[in-house]
């Protein structure tokens, strides 16, 4: 077994050294641990909803080129980091060793876990990739990955599919920080509310503000639409492209009595819904950005542009309790984890 290594994993680093795991261009994904590393065998992929959606355009819906480019990618950065989206997504697997200095020393060989930190930043070294779900972004793989010893994971439930719970688990951020920012009085937009980031911050607004404030999900796909309606989980849903600034703001305006919204969460997984989403707010009010189609210039220069004071936040992917709190959600919504199962089962 090697020494220890750097606590946020720069002794992975190849290119260019002296940078942090996530912005390297490349890592050193040698499935060998070190004393404070987890190693583990990866068994499916969930990659992030814009790098899938970029890379099957890319490869015209082909399931085989998607795998080849997939390939490609990890074996050129040693890690999955969508040069093109700058994105990843995460992973599930077994626990294969456990570092001696590993902060976590209850896990054990055989267990099994889902990483909660970007596939961005996590070695990975791909031996295949057996099937790709063109739905839902899922690809089932043959692999080795590296957790450091900074990095945030999850050992998955026994009561639901690993696959939903590695869906819910994919997006954990986004409906704990709605369940932080929001307020029983609010006006909240979703933005992409029929995605799993959506509807899982969809359930987050309703239940902080369903009955005394205002709850509005906005969505382009019309069968999510209908689905969002049956769910009953907004009291307005608005089905519209999310990227046309003008029908944004004058959809939700009419809503809103021009009172616009004082929260709005963009899970939107595709570029140009910055200025939609300002617009869509009031002055004063707050604008959290998850989607990772979103460009902080665009957001901030737009925001300059129309003379709008709102405060805008990058979705960190990381809330303590963020896990939990997501499973938490499926359990508690029946009708929602009953679509993650059709969805993602």
């Amino acid at each position: 077994m090697r020494r220890q290594g750097h606590h946020y994993g720069l002794h992975r680093v190849l290119e260019p050294k002296g940078v942090l795991p996530q912005p390297a261009w490349k890592l050193d994904a040698t499935p060998e641990v070190w004393t404070n590393e987890l190693l583990i065998e990866v068994e499916r992929l969930n990659i992030d909803s814009a790098s899938f959606q970029q890379l099957k355009e890319e490869a015209e819906g082909d399931p085989e080129r998607i795998k080849r480019r997939i390939s490609e990618i990890v074996a050129a950065r040693g890690k999955m980091h969508n040069p093109v989206t700058g994105s990843g997504g995460m992973l599930i697997g077994t626990v294969a060793e456990v570092g001696s200095d590993f902060p976590d020393q209850t896990l054990k060989r055989g267990m099994k876990i889902a990483s909660l930190v970007s596939l961005t930043l996590t070695p990975l070294r791909l031996e295949e990739i057996d099937g790709i779900a063109l739905k839902t972004g899922q690809v089932g793989v043959a692999g080795k990955a590296v957790l450091f010893a900074s990095a945030p994971y999850a050992v998955l439930p026994q009561d639901m599919p690993e696959t939903v719970a590695l869906a819910a688990l994919d997006v954990c951020g986004a409906p704990a920080q709605t369940a932080r920012s929001v307020q029983a009085t609010d006006t909240v937009v979703i933005m992409g509310a029929g995605g799993k980031a959506g509807l899982l911050s969809l359930y987050q607004a309703w239940k902080k503000a369903g009955q005394q404030g205002c709850v509005i999900a906005l969505e382009s796909n019309p069968e999510a639409c209908r689905e969002i309606e049956r769910l009953g989980l907004a009291h307005h849903v608005i089905c519209l492209d999310a990227t046309d600034p003008v029908r944004v703001l004058e959809a939700v305006a009419e809503h809103t009595r021009g009172g616009l919204a004082d929260l709005t969460i963009n899970c939107v997984n595709v570029p140009h819904t910055e200025l939609p989403a300002i617009l869509a707010t009031r002055e004063g009010g707050v604008v959290v950005f998850f989607s990772m189609a979103v460009r902080f210039t665009t957001a901030a220069l737009g925001a300059e542009g129309v003379g709008k004071d709102v405060r805008m936040l990058i979705g960190n992917g990381y809330v303590p309790g963020h896990a939990a709190l997501a499973l938490e959600s499926l359990r508690e919504c029946p009708s929602l984890y009953d679509w993650f199962c059709r969805r993602f089962s």
